[in-house]
């Protein structure tokens, strides 16, 4: 059997596994623990390096940026501040028709912007935007599809755990990934406002009016989220922004794991003084980062055990070479690749898919000819890639955003949810298309920033 039919058979098994509702980091771990040990003929290979991987994998300071924005995410969701955004960006935009959706997707994007998860991000925004949108008169299609998709919007607009996780994993700069993403992000949020601008036009009695409120009482409510603007503007700007004018070059005020300590420390004691944080709901906190921490650990040991495991069947470099003789344009395997995501993703969360294909996926990218650096190329790959995943979480049957937003609407048929959402993954193909045919958009940034 060869390295690459060897590769092919232990991955199919694998994804059999997840399939039958084995954890995916169980699922990666046994695959890359058995197959070291088919390739290598015996039981104590695999096991001689699981004590020094184990190390090397948690030892990395990088890692540590994880379970700092974690808890960020967690104090963010705990204190309120969906709440006040949302009030925002209703009073802002709720006279305009579909005004109150398009509020949502703002809301959605400011809370992702300190949450860095699209889960939490549909299901806090579910419970605070979705009973204001029903009072409204909203059509519970528009209500719970502008939900579950702006809810996406929180693992995209930096900063992002798994954005961290990519960058580590392919050797790049998490800060240059932050920036790339930051652009698709903005256009992201964007573009689903014209898309409810588009659906309230097209279908009249999905959305109402609400009255216009006054520029003083706007200015209260947008008062209201400097908190936000406070904590994602020092992070982000701390990271990127030139704050040592005597010397040449950029100067950043944080690295990326100061920048993570920081937003989790502000945002807690925001939440303790403006007496929104109890002591319940730290306690809370930490344990509920505690148990993300060790999932995605876990998650990340499985995928080095399988990393070390196709790197002995050299299935990686055989694909790659595969696909060079095999004459395709590079935008066609680029696309290939793409689908593949958009369908694995419908029934895997993202963190996962990433790990589980980037060691195969990206060699074969960096081998073919973009035009770019290898460098700009995973950036550029990087973002695509988590832009078609987080598409899969919106996508039926089984978009895991859909049923975050089904559980908190319990009333509203799923069906419903379906169809309203699907003119927002129609705008998320959209825009995977702007950005593949133009990949300056999502790279321009870092080559103004480096």
């Amino acid at each position: 059997m060869t390295g690459l039919t060897l590769a092919l058979t232990a991955f199919a098994l694998m994804l059999g596994g997840i399939f039958l509702r084995v954890p995916v980091a169980l699922a990666m771990a046994l695959t890359g623990f058995f197959g070291t040990w088919y390739v290598l003929g015996a039981p104590t290979a695999p096991m001689a390096s699981l004590k020094s991987l184990s190390y090397e994998t948690f030892s990395n300071q990088g890692l540590s940026i994880v379970p700092l924005f974690l808890l960020m995410g967690q104090f963010a969701t705990r204190t309120g501040m969906s709440a006040s955004l949302f009030r925002a960006a209703s009073d802002w935009l709720g006279h305009r028709r579909g005004g109150m959706a398009m509020a949502s997707v703002g809301a959605c994007a400011g809370f992702g912007a300190i949450c860095g998860s699209s889960l939490a991000t549909a299901s806090t925004m579910g419970h605070v935007a979705l009973p204001e949108m029903r009072k409204r008169g909203y059509s519970d299609a528009l209500s719970t599809g502008v939900l579950a998709a702006g809810g996406t919007l929180g693992i995209l607009i930096p900063p992002s755990v798994i954005l961290v996780i990519y960058a580590i994993i392919a050797e790049q700069n998490i800060v240059k990934m932050f920036m790339a993403a930051l652009i698709p992000g903005i256009v992201a949020a964007l573009g689903y406002m014209l898309t409810v601008a588009i659906y309230v036009r097209l279908a009249p009695g999905s959305a109402n009016v609400a009255e216009r409120v006054p520029y003083g009482a706007r200015m209260k409510t947008l008062t209201a989220t400097w908190p936000v603007l406070a904590i994602f503007g020092l992070t982000m700007g701390g990271i990127v922004g030139d704050w040592n004018w005597a010397k040449p070059g950029p100067q950043a005020l944080f690295t990326p794991n100061e920048a993570a300590a920081f937003g989790a420390v502000a945002t807690g004691l925001y939440g303790i003084l403006a007496g929104r944080l109890s002591r319940d709901g730290f306690v809370q906190a930490i344990l509920e980062t505690a148990k993300a921490t060790a999932m995605i650990f876990f998650i990340l040991l499985g995928a080095e055990m399988l990393k070390g495991f196709l790197a002995l069947t050299r299935a990686p470099d055989m694909l790659v070479d595969w696909i060079l003789a095999s004459g395709y344009a590079p935008l066609t395997i680029l696309a290939i690749m793409l689908l593949c995501y958009l369908v694995f993703g419908c029934v895997m969360d993202s963190l996962s898919m990433i790990l589980l294909t980037i060691p195969i996926f990206l060699p074969v990218i960096n081998a073919l000819d973009f035009g770019m650096s290898t460098e700009m190329t995973a950036i550029w790959f990087g973002i695509l890639a988590l832009i078609v995943v987080e598409v899969g979480l919106i996508t039926p049957p089984v978009g895991m955003n859909l049923f975050i937003i089904n559980g908190v609407a319990r009333d509203i048929p799923i069906w419903a949810t379906y169809r309203g959402v699907a003119p927002f993954v129609l705008s998320d193909i959209l825009r995977v298309c702007l950005l593949v045919a133009f990949p300056s958009i999502t790279l321009w940034l870092v080559q103004v920033m480096f």
